[in-house]
């Protein structure tokens, strides 16, 4: 047999299932999970919790005028635990960028992450800028609005028009290293041997001497990253040994980064405990492998959407602009009262954003990019000597549709 021939007999790279007991393929679930935009909506409200809840941004008096320990007896405790949230948005986006990336080519990828992340950021990045400029805020120039409206502005050197903003350079890094991997098409085993690579990468880092290594694999966040990988394909292909070793791998790297994050949480005033902070987090990976193993189905209601539509503009505007409303009004409003009145303001906000400007800008970002980054078609010159003839093959080509 000819080697020619002999290749056409062996299945394609793309096309190889993992070595499971029994032949992986999808579960034959919903296309979309809809639990995971229920529980993105709670990391969500975790955050906002913890800034306005949780913590005293300016001291022991804070922007409250009083210590939220003391207004807030019920719940700080609780709330104090709430900049964990980002660990989950971690987790779940490293989950859903592997389910929607799988069988896309990277072109599918970019746009659909400009889509996804600049409409609404565009928007809320000027409507706190605004905000914060009218409450007399003069550190908001027009050249850092502008630098943030890149959301590369922290490489920059530039401040954040909202604190709140720090997550998303973690996620863009997250983003470019996964573009590698589909770049050739996502495989098991690809997906596999990057997210060893990436824990491996993760661990030599911080010890590396080489500070770029750190921004690339940014050992904190990683092993948060990489389970949510790891559990979309444990949801996709069935669990194996491979991917417990990887999910463990990654829980015992979470853990470990869970000693710095604590300690980083001290310059708020708060000293969280870690085991308290282990056992949110490993709760967080317990519920997303119960919803990567089927066991969370009955939760996976089709109105939970509207909760995922509103967890990203909610991020984007809250913290800012909480602050500028809480330190004029509190003397004026309860604080339980104006902490309700705020948070229903800040959730109406976000979906008049989600409505009215991400989904009709989203189309047409969408269509313009489509548009734009399609590869060109050849131009003849009529009447030139390079004009094909009628019929010819070069005729045909020219009307068939680019490669893509």
């Amino acid at each position: 047999m000819s080697d020619t021939a002999l290749r056409s007999t062996l299945p394609s790279p793309r096309t190889v299932r993992p070595p499971l007991p029994a032949p992986p393929g999808p579960r034959g679930r919903p296309p979309r999970l809809y639990v995971l935009d229920g529980l993105r909506l709670i990391a969500a409200l975790m955050v906002v919790g913890f800034h306005f809840a949780g913590y005293d941004r300016y001291g022991d008096h804070g922007a409250w005028g009083r210590s939220t320990a003391t207004l807030f007896p019920g719940v700080h405790g609780i709330a104090s635990y709430g900049w964990l949230g980002v660990e989950l948005f971690f987790l779940i986006s490293g989950f859903v960028i592997c389910m929607s990336c799988w069988g896309r080519t990277p072109r599918d990828f970019f746009i659909s992450r400009v889509v996804r992340l600049y409409p609404a950021f565009w928007v809320c990045v000027t409507a706190t800028a605004l905000v914060l400029w009218f409450c007399g805020d003069r550190t908001i120039t027009l050249s850092r609005v502008l630098t943030n409206l890149t959301m590369v502005h922290e490489p920059l050197g530039v401040a954040h028009v909202d604190p709140s903003y720090w997550s998303l350079w973690a996620e863009m890094r997250f983003y470019l290293l996964f573009a590698v991997v589909a770049y050739k098409g996502l495989t098991y085993r690809r997906v596999v041997t990057f997210c060893g690579l990436w824990l491996l990468g993760a661990i030599l880092a911080p010890t590396s001497g080489i500070p770029l290594l750190a921004v690339v694999f940014q050992p904190q966040f990683a092993p948060f990253f990489v389970g949510g990988i790891v559990l979309y394909l444990m949801h996709r292909f069935r669990p194996a040994p491979l991917l417990w070793l990887l999910l463990g791998a990654s829980w015992l790297l979470a853990q470990q980064q869970l000693v710095r994050l604590v300690k980083d949480e001290n310059w708020a005033g708060l000293h969280p405990s870690w085991p308290v902070a282990l056992t949110v987090v490993t709760a967080f990976y317990a519920v997303l492998l119960a919803v990567a193993l089927g066991k969370a189905d009955f939760l996976n209601w089709r109105r939970l959407t509207t909760a995922g539509a509103l967890t990203y503009p909610l991020y984007l505007l809250h913290e800012s602009i909480g602050w500028a409303v809480i330190e004029r009004l509190h003397t004026r409003i309860p604080a339980h009262l104006l902490m309700a009145g705020l948070v229903a303001a800040l959730l109406a906000a976000a979906w008049a954003v989600h409505r009215f400007v991400e989904r009709p800008l989203a189309r047409r970002l969408k269509h313009w990019l489509n548009g734009n980054l399609a590869t060109p078609r050849p131009t003849p010159v009529t009447g030139s000597r390079t004009t094909p003839a009628p019929g010819s093959v070069a005729a045909r080509q020219d009307v068939m549709p680019p490669p893509r």
